[in-house]
């Protein structure tokens, strides 16, 4: 998988988030704009390697985890993110509600529709979503 590859997932995951949330099948909305937002990491991770070179065996291994805090670090995002929190006060709201997705939700039935729209949005929005700003990274 490549970083173009990585870029057409999040399209799609987005999608298929937006279709299960307007036919109120929330746990699998919220599960997937989740994983739109992990894929999204993994872009701007990939966006590091040059083509041809081989991966360095540490960005490998920090590349293969689901954990949001962990893969912003790993893309070298943590000082962007704080600048941008302080600059733009919905942007953070929206990471404090996007921060907490696990790839463990994919077995929680117990997703409401509050929960689901919540993370959507903070991760869709297209002035202070997660995604609009990760897109300018990778």
């Amino acid at each position: 998988m490549n970083k173009f590859d990585l870029e057409k997932l999040v399209n799609i995951r987005v999608s298929e988030a937006r279709a299960l949330l307007e036919s109120n099948n929330f746990h699998g909305a919220y599960y997937l704009v989740g994983y739109a937002l992990e894929c999204a990491l993994k872009a701007c991770i990939a966006k590091q390697v040059k083509e041809y070179d081989f991966p360095s065996k540490q960005l490998a291994n920090a590349s293969h985890t689901h954990k949001l805090v962990e893969l912003l670090g790993t893309a070298g995002l943590k000082q962007k993110l704080t600048q941008r929190e302080k600059e733009d006060q919905e942007f953070s709201l929206n990471w404090a509600v996007a921060k907490d997705w696990t790839e463990v939700s994919r077995y929680d039935c117990t997703i409401e529709k509050t929960r689901a729209t919540d993370l959507f949005n903070a991760v869709t929005d297209n002035e202070s979503g997660i995604l609009t700003w990760l897109k300018t990274y990778w």
